[in-house]
């Protein structure tokens, strides 16, 4: 049986020593609210059977998706040039 007080002798990756950013920036927000809403809309498109309102829900999603994406690449994300702070 091993003993409980021995050291582990393994590397640290270099890649995995930093802390792990939480999405605290205006991309991240925003990608995370128009995802919400194409969620809510979905739902109530769902409980109400309405497909043309949960089909526009469902299509919202993605688009929450892609703003995030293109916040980021304007400089919004975490570490960009026009957010405010860096993690």
């Amino acid at each position: 049986m091993a003993d409980a007080t021995t050291e582990s002798t393994h590397a640290v990756d270099p890649m995995h020593s930093e802390q792990p950013g939480h999405g605290n920036s205006i991309a991240a927000w925003a990608m995370v609210a128009v995802m919400l809403l194409g969620f809510l809309v979905g739902c109530i498109g769902f409980t109400i059977p309405n497909i043309p309102v949960l089909v526009v829900g469902i299509v919202i999603i993605p688009l929450g998706l892609i703003l995030g994406w293109v916040l980021k690449k304007a400089g919004f994300g975490v570490g960009g040039a026009k957010s405010k702070g860096s993690h």
